[in-house]
């Protein structure tokens, strides 16, 4: 899967970064570099999905899918 991210550089010389895909997904670092490695961070935490919506019975089936 790829996605595009947008890498701001602030007035206090952090980069901001964050993901129009995922909606509130963001984040930063004092270079861009390491902004794009705590993104990378971010996005894998807001993809990953609970626990206990993992769970199967006769009424769900939990399926994977890749992009």
């Amino acid at each position: 899967m790829n996605l595009k991210v947008i890498v701001e550089k602030g007035e206090d010389g952090y980069f901001s970064v964050h993901c129009p895909s995922l909606k509130s997904c963001w984040s930063q670092g004092k270079t861009s570099e390491e902004a794009l490695e705590n993104i990378k961070e971010a996005i894998e935490l807001y993809l990953e999905p609970e626990i206990e919506e993992l769970v199967e019975d006769e009424n769900h089936k939990v399926y994977e899918l890749a992009l």
